[in-house]
């Protein structure tokens, strides 16, 4: 590894003793702009290029608008509560099921050379803090790495007398038949220039990939599609992808190539994109005390040995690495930054009713504010289309986000009778809820954040019209992503996640906007308690009648145990039971990564030390991770999908560390399995930067650099005691922990 971490292993990186041979076991680079799969094949390599606004258009655009209904809800309302349970199913236009436009990559880059001895000893290897990935074979070498800092991907090949077929390759897996394709090279002094432009089926869309190639020593001629590259000593390669309409100027790409600072030079470009890269992923560090053996293991070996802590420490690392690679101008979507095939599940989108916080869900305390800039981003681009969503369906003021996106449209539009997606309303909050997180932790308001915020409150005050017997307001329609009552339709009553994000938005924005709160409290005081059921479990619908359907992946009724702090042991035992009971009923459903560590999150929020270590256990021996260390969304590697790879480093600190503005929780949920460790760098949300260290004797010693002075609670497994911290003073705390059997 080229980082500057331990001797000892490659707890900053992974690598494997084989060239990828497929393209989900590829090695992976980004800059949140571009991404690069790297195969690593010294006689054939491969580099799948991919770029976060690749969508396909398909031409139904007039579909792409959210559903015109605002008329036709107070009698859907007056259905509903008067007991029709299946009111809900005619609450449409009549459409189908409409997926949201898919992302699929770029193309390959193709980098065939003569075969090699093939008994030379040959690695490939990805660098977490430099975020380059390097093969080498014999005498040759390659390295490629996506710069933050130019937003370019770069590749060197170095050999004797290096001998390289260089082309860019649209035939990917999946690709629609219709595509036209214009390839393009051409020799200039600088070197030589290849373009690839595709443009989409019935469509003036279209992108185009540049590659301008400068080599040294050696001869380069032109071998359509592409060139060839004979008796070289290095061949260095700049990639861009744009989309466009119309025409794009190939020569004033290669020449925008050219023109960047040390263009020429490999060290050069990288030493400007470590400035960012290096700086981001260096903030926050853990180490469990692995065996130096095990670290040193492939990843693949790695992989077969679940219960080891050398493990966890790279799934730990590689997360945050790709987090971090994944987010500029989008946060991850689905498939992170990276996909190889243009048939991606689920179209690789954003999905926002659980996906994309989950795999953001560290970015605050993990201290990767390039997450949360990205999830604003997100956001804010698409805050006009939430109103529209609001006004057409709900007849409001305010916003309602979407629960897909393809990142370019945040319309409501993509529902069915059996996913009734359009009468989902937390969803403003919910997206809201990082944003918060970050000023919190900065100690500053983002006044985006607040004005949006505002506007999720003018929603609610639009919407909550309609009472019940007792004078509370009701959600009517109410729906909990993605499950139904087991003896009522989707479409429903006061969903727990509904009045978890109202009361939430409402009493957030009031904080924000002390002229309208007096009424947005008022309002948050009108709506209903949890209900706790007959099992003893926290209902998902406090509607009395409405019955649980505990086999399924997702746990949004618990959205007020995690993120949110309104269910917590401290302040709200009785429901922080009600809550433990639930998650213990809970099923599995389909196996869904996401839904196990969405269990492990809501878990160590309730101390259940046991019940984060059955989730985490069930990811880590359910073989849903590729070499590569990304992860698949169902067990033994099936559908490429980046839930398990990002949510996992969250797991991890909140079953170490947990802060609100005013508390600390220290070691909550600490699995037996990790008896000793040091965690470096995390953020807390009352302006504090935290070490935490702890051995098998039950002692930990936690290291506070405060930004600003504040008293907090300071909560361990011995209770609870007040915490002062003063501005730039370094505050250290020494704590005796119970085992986790006890907790």
């Amino acid at each position: 590894m080229t980082g500057t971490r331990p001797a000892d292993g490659p707890v900053h990186g992974t690598w494997e003793p084989e060239p990828a041979s497929r393209w989900e076991d590829a090695f992976l680079s980004g800059n949140g702009h571009h991404g690069a799969l790297v195969y690593g094949d010294p006689n054939a390599d491969r580099v799948v290029v991919t770029h976060h606004t690749l969508v396909r258009p398909d031409g139904d655009d007039e579909y792409r608008r959210p559903p015109l209904l605002a008329a036709a809800l107070p009698a859907l309302q007056d259905r509903l509560l008067a007991g029709d349970t299946a009111a809900a199913e005619d609450f449409t236009d009549g459409r189908p099921l409409r997926w949201v436009r898919p992302f699929h990559p770029a193309f390959r880059l193709r980098l065939n050379r003569p075969p090699g001895d093939a008994r030379a000893a040959y690695r490939r290897c990805v660098d977490f803090t430099t975020g380059e990935t390097t093969a080498t074979h014999s005498t040759w070498t390659s390295r490629v790495f996506v710069s933050r800092a130019d937003d370019v991907i770069v590749q060197r090949v170095t050999a004797p007398h290096l001998t390289l077929d260089l082309s860019l390759d649209p035939r990917l897996p999946g690709a629609p038949a219709g595509l036209a394709v214009g390839q393009g090279a051409v020799l200039t002094p600088e070197g030589a220039l290849l373009s690839l432009r595709v443009r989409y089926p019935g469509s003036d869309l279209a992108y185009t990939g540049v590659t301008l190639v400068a080599v040294t020593g050696g001869a380069t001629r032109l071998v359509p599609p592409g060139v060839l590259v004979e008796g070289a000593t290095e061949v260095l390669l700049l990639t861009r992808v744009r989309r466009h309409t119309g025409e794009l100027d190939v020569v004033a790409e290669g020449r925008a190539l050219r023109d960047l600072p040390d263009a020429a030079s490999y060290d050069g470009l990288l030493g400007r994109h470590l400035a960012l890269h290096r700086t981001a992923y260096d903030r926050v560090t853990l180490d469990l005390g692995a065996d130096p053996a095990e670290r040193a293991l492939p990843g693949s070996a790695l992989l077969e040995r679940p219960g080891g802590a050398a493990l966890l420490e790279r799934l730990f690392a590689a997360g945050r690495y790709h987090l971090l690679s994944a987010s500029g101008l989008f946060p991850p979507r689905l498939t992170g930054l990276w996909t190889g095939d243009w048939n991606t599940a689920w179209s690789g989108a954003f999905t926002t009713n659980a996906n994309l916080n989950l795999q953001t869900a560290s970015a605050a305390a993990a201290a990767l504010p390039e997450v949360t800039e990205a999830h604003a981003a997100l956001v804010h681009r698409q805050l006009p289309d939430w109103r529209d969503n609001a006004r057409a369906i709900f007849g409001t003021r305010g916003v309602v986000a979407p629960s897909h996106t393809d990142g370019e449209s945040g319309h409501t539009y993509h529902f069915s009778r059996e996913y009734p997606l359009h009468l989902w309303t937390a969803g403003a909050d919910w997206l809201l809820k990082p944003l918060v997180d970050h000023d919190e932790t900065r100690g500053a308001r983002d006044p985006r954040t607040a004005a949006a915020l505002a506007e999720a409150a003018l929603f609610y005050e639009d919407f909550l019209t309609r009472t019940d017997g007792d004078g509370q307001v009701v959600v009517v329609p109410s729906y909990s992503p993605e499950n139904r009552p087991a003896n009522a339709s989707w479409g429903s009553v006061d969903a727990a996640m509904d009045l978890s994000a109202a009361r939430h938005a409402l009493l957030t924005a009031a904080d924000h906007h002390p002229e309208h709160a007096d009424r947005w409290r008022a309002l948050a005081d009108r709506l209903p308690p949890h209900r706790i059921n007959s099992d003893g479990a926290l209902a998902e619908w406090a509607r009395p009648g409405l019955e649980d359907s505990y086999d399924h992946r997702h746990l949004s009724h618990l959205y007020g145990v995690w993120p949110l702090d309104e269910i917590n042991p401290y302040d709200t035992p009785r429901l922080a039971e009600a809550a433990r009971r639930a998650l213990e009923l809970r099923g599995t459903e389909n196996d869904s990564a996401h839904g196990h560590l969405h269990h492990a999150l809501v878990a160590a929020r309730l101390r259940d030390a046991g019940r984060v270590a059955h989730a985490l256990g069930r990811v880590l021996d359910g073989d849903y991770f590729h070499p590569s260390l990304m992860s698949a969304h169902y067990p033994h590697r099936d559908v490429y999908n980046a839930d398990a790879a990002h949510t996992l480093p969250a797991v991890l600190i909140e079953m170490l560390v947990q802060s609100t503005p005013g508390r600390l929780v220290l070691l909550p949920a600490l699995p037996a399995s990790c008896p000793r460790g040091e965690l470096r760098g995390v953020r807390t949300r009352f302006g504090a930067e935290l070490d935490l260290t702890w051995t098998p004797d039950g002692t930990a010693r936690a290291l506070l650099r405060p930004g600003r002075t504040v008293r907090v609670e300071l909560r361990t497994s011995s209770g609870a005691e007040p915490l002062d911290l003063v501005a730039g003073e370094d505050r250290a705390v020494s704590v005796t922990s119970t085992s986790a059997a006890a907790r």
